[in-house]
């Protein structure tokens, strides 16, 4: 399961909130609520979080395996 705790931390370092995210940098609202509740985004999203943050890809998300991941 890709788990977005990471994100938050290093919002939390950064000058930007999720209020700049959404009304500076025009990342939706439903975007900050997949992250909140770590439903997948797309890799155009994180790369912009990345450019905004500038950050690694590490800074934003990270794999945990889950019983919850999808049968392969």
């Amino acid at each position: 399961m890709i788990n977005y705790s990471p994100f938050w931390e290093t919002l939390h370092k950064s000058n930007e909130t999720t209020y700049t995210l959404i009304n500076k940098h025009h990342i939706s609202s439903a975007t900050i609520d997949k992250l909140r509740k770590n439903k997948p985004l797309n890799t155009t999203t994180i790369n912009d979080l990345c450019r905004i943050l500038y950050c690694e890809v590490e800074n934003i998300m990270k794999y945990i395996p889950s019983e919850e991941d999808q049968k392969l």
